[in-house]
């Protein structure tokens, strides 16, 4: 009795299919890790600090909005004041 071998060899698409799929597997797990610890430990949504007086006051200067003199007395009044208060703009 003769015995009937198929052939099971995996052709040139099948391997590029293998390949692919393990590609985007590994990525999806990576992927998973990433935010799992990124929602663990916080660290994907951490807020940038409001500036403070001084720092707005220093960035309007910078960008020429406002002069020296201007600077120094809206900076004098800020120190003076001590700061804004709550509900006065």
């Amino acid at each position: 009795m003769a015995m009937l071998w198929y052939d099971h060899d995996v052709s040139g698409w099948g391997w590029f299919a293998m390949s692919a799929s393990m590609i985007v597997f590994w990525a999806l797990f990576v992927a998973l890790g990433v935010l799992l610890f990124r929602a663990l430990t916080g660290n994907g949504t951490t807020a940038r600090p409001r500036p403070t007086p001084e720092e707005l006051l220093a960035e309007r200067f910078a960008r020429g909005e406002i002069d020296e003199d201007e600077y120094h007395r809206r900076l004098a009044v800020l120190h003076a004041d001590g700061g804004p208060r709550p509900g006065k703009s």
